[in-house]
């Protein structure tokens, strides 16, 4: 890679020391054939949450809504310019549920394409593929795991994304389908795919609290996503304190990112992002101590995020 790092906003790129506290995984924007009824497709309660999330202090918000979920990264755009808080918006690939037929079938055949042109030319609705690409770029690769395997979908969309990270550098941002397969997901993108770990992000780990593969993970080196901790709809929330102690005392405090992962219209009754502020870091400062906190919400996320583009 050549130049200096930098961070893939909506409104082009920045130093990663101006990102500032940073919701590392949430979603101003996300809908789905698995959750009818429930889409985040409103741009008025979407500035609505990312003017509360700065009121409490959040400088930085990622968008991990990939392809053909309604990303809306023209309105994350106006969004960043009249509220002032950094967005980083996201192509890749969800889970093959996720999504109808006629929507993957668009871009299925030609995956390191698709994720190059959003990280490189510009971003376009996945309803208007002949439109050009005059949405902003993408700034990371989201793609996804199934349940405590790696499937024939999520091998493809982490080849792609290995590839498409290879050619540009962007870092690479992995859901877990309820914290599971993480180890080999590590293994499959860091070892066989030759991605660095400092490139690779896995989500939802909070789901999944066995603290010994959660220490084996940390130990590949890769970021580690504790995210939705606001919405207390997974029975395994109440250990992510203890969880993440546990990676601090082993000295992975360095590798931790938060998040909100709004996903749905009723999360967005709930706290939502402003929680990971006015919630969960005064609780995490307490036990955990203020600088191991902050280090969670401006330094990781500014690692993680930034690469040095290739494109």
């Amino acid at each position: 890679m050549t130049g200096e790092p930098k961070v893939r906003t909506v409104l082009g790129d920045v130093d990663p020391a101006q990102l500032g506290v940073t919701n590392s995984h949430d979603h101003l924007f996300f809908a789905s054939k698995l959750l009818p009824g429930q889409e985040l497709d409103d741009p008025a309660a979407a500035a609505h949450t990312l003017l509360e999330f700065k009121a409490r202090g959040g400088d930085a918000l990622v968008q991990w809504t990939p392809y053909g979920l309604t990303r809306r990264t023209r309105e994350l755009a106006w969004m960043a310019e009249q509220i002032g808080v950094h967005v980083v918006a996201a192509t890749g690939l969800h889970r093959a549920e996720h999504y109808a037929p006629v929507i993957l079938g668009r871009v299925i055949d030609d995956l390191v394409q698709e994720f190059v042109a959003d990280l490189t030319e510009g971003t376009q609705p996945a309803d208007l593929p002949d439109e050009p690409r005059t949405g902003p770029r993408a700034g990371l690769i989201k793609v996804a795991g199934a349940f405590h395997t790696i499937d024939s979908h999520a091998r493809l969309t982490m080849t792609a994304a290995a590839v498409a990270h290879e050619e540009t550098g962007a870092p690479i941002a992995v859901h877990l389908e309820l914290g599971t397969a993480g180890l080999q997901t590590a293994e499959l993108l860091c070892d066989k795919l030759d991605v660095s770990p400092d490139k690779v992000i896995l989500g939802h780990l909070n789901r999944n609290p066995d603290p010994p593969l959660q220490r084996e993970i940390a130990e590949t080196g890769v970021f580690l996503g504790f995210d939705g901790p606001s919405r207390a709809n997974h029975a395994t929330d109440w250990r992510l304190f203890d969880g993440l102690e546990a990676l601090v005392e082993a000295g992975h405090g360095g590798q931790i990112l938060l998040g909100g992962d709004t996903t749905t219209a009723a999360a967005r009754d709930q706290p939502g992002a402003s929680y990971l502020l006015t919630t969960l870091a005064p609780r995490l400062a307490r036990q955990l101590g203020g600088d191991v906190v902050t280090a969670m919400l401006v330094a990781n996320p500014a690692r993680a995020f930034a690469t040095s583009w290739r494109k």
